[in-house]
């Protein structure tokens, strides 16, 4: 059967050409995902140590949430931004939803909302509450940002120039890296502290991005068929960003069940300090979604990016192993997360259970991919529905079994992404079975 969007760029496809794609994407996403663990050392230095750490990621969950709900913008744009009316609809769609998502976040953090959210949902005690929510209201220009970014990177990704977009990203994590240690130094330290420190290296990657992006953007033609317009791209979009929604509800979640374990106060720290360090190897991972998109199959049994993914994720999980070193993992946790002493051990425990995380998010980053290039929206979105049922359930047994608060979310992480892949897998497998087995049109009566 002839798979929908077959084009020459799948004949193009060699593991190089494949790699040199990747490659960018995954330093792009890991050295993003830094950025946080950066940050989060001129938070924890702040007077309540990694107290405020706890709240400032807290504050960031909540704001992730929101974001979550235009997740699925970049794969919109990678499927629908093609060509020059599509791109327009796409910059147009990502514009609203920006708007409509600074106002929420802003409603969020005013009375009766923010005590719902930071007391009642997640469980935090007044003075943690408190610097969450004002985390997240000083979150909107960094919410803004995040968004601006996305034309120029679907731009850059569908000319194949992730390379570019490395660039501005490189940038990002650069000054991030040189104003982390100023700031610690300065005595320029705490959870909004930390907010500056991290926005303004996105205002300068954002602006990056669309300089680089220009000259593609301005080679676009018009479409010889009829494009996606605002509506189809809306339509589209919706499932997947309720999906990234429900998997931002996933994090939160976590951090709502850690606080009701025991010893919250020092579990969560560990539990964040630990995933701060792994997220940026989960992230670069399942990029392997747009490699799909960029060298989608020449039919059904073309598994050559199958394979590029399997290789992938492992050489990608023998870098949490890496934590594993007394000596990395006493200068990580212990001086520049300001962990201490006794729970370091903990913090190495949990990441050496957490590093096969990596192979399970390539493979799931190529099934997302599949499900995308053949514009089936909702076998990702059942597929991120079950990751949400699964974590809560995996949690709920963990704390009623009394696992320690910094291996309960790991656990649950690790469950929930094996079944979101399976999930998406069956969708995939069902929609093939749909389009066996489906009778040609105007003829009645036949079973199957």
């Amino acid at each position: 059967m002839e798979t929908p969007g077959s084009t020459d760029a799948a004949l193009s496809y060699t593991p190089w050409r494949a790699a040199k794609f990747y490659v960018p994407l995954l330093v792009q996403a890991a050295s993003q995902s830094l950025t946080y663990p950066l940050v989060a050392s001129i938070v924890s230095h702040g007077k309540n140590g990694v107290v405020d750490l706890a709240a400032f990621a807290q504050g960031q969950a909540v704001m992730f949430m929101i974001g979550a709900l235009g997740g699925g913008l970049l794969t919109t744009g990678m499927v629908f931004g093609r060509d020059a009316d599509g791109f327009r609809q796409f910059t147009r769609l990502n514009f609203w939803i920006c708007g409509v998502l600074a106002v929420l976040q802003a409603l969020v953090c005013v009375p009766p909302f923010d005590g719902f959210v930071f007391r009642g949902l997640i469980g935090l005690d007044a003075p943690m509450a408190e610097t969450a929510r004002d985390v997240l209201f000083c979150c909107i220009p960094l919410q803004v940002l995040f968004f601006l970014r996305n034309p120029g990177l679907v731009a850059l990704y569908n000319a194949r120039e992730s390379a570019a977009a490395n660039w501005a990203t490189l940038c990002r994590i650069a000054l991030t890296a040189l104003l982390t240690p100023l700031f610690v130094h300065q005595g320029w330290v705490g959870p909004l502290m930390g907010l500056v420190a991290m926005t303004g290296p996105v205002l300068v990657e954002a602006a990056l991005a669309q300089l680089l992006a220009t000259p593609y953007i301005r080679q676009l033609t018009p479409a010889a068929d009829k494009t996606g317009g605002l509506k189809m791209q809306f339509l589209f979009t919706m499932p997947l960003s309720f999906g990234g929604l429900l998997l931002a509800v996933a994090g939160f979640m976590i951090g709502a069940f850690i606080t009701r374990s025991a010893e919250p106060a020092r579990m969560l720290p560990i539990h964040y300090v630990t995933m701060g360090l792994v997220n940026p190897v989960g992230f670069a991972a399942i990029r392997m979604q747009a490699v799909v998109l960029a060298f989608p199959p020449r039919d059904n049994r073309d598994h050559s990016v199958f394979w590029f993914a399997l290789v992938a994720g492992f050489l990608l999980a023998v870098f949490p192993l890496v934590g594993q070193i007394p000596q990395v993992a006493q200068w990580y946790f212990g001086t520049i997360q300001n962990v201490p002493p006794a729970d370091v051990p903990l913090a190495m425990r949990a990441m050496l259970l957490v590093s096969v995380l990596p192979i399970i998010q390539t493979l799931r980053g190529h099934a997302e991919g599949l499900a995308a290039w053949r514009k089936k929206p909702n076998a990702i979105l059942a597929g991120q529905a079950m990751n949400l049922a699964s974590l809560v359930c995996t949690l709920f047994i963990s704390l009623n079994l009394g696992v320690p608060g910094y291996l309960m979310g790991v656990i649950a992480i690790l469950v929930a992404v094996t079944m979101t892949l399976a999930t998406i897998r069956m969708g995939l497998a069902w929609a093939d079975m749909e389009d066996t087995f489906r009778p040609p049109r105007g003829v009645r009566g036949v079973e199957g």
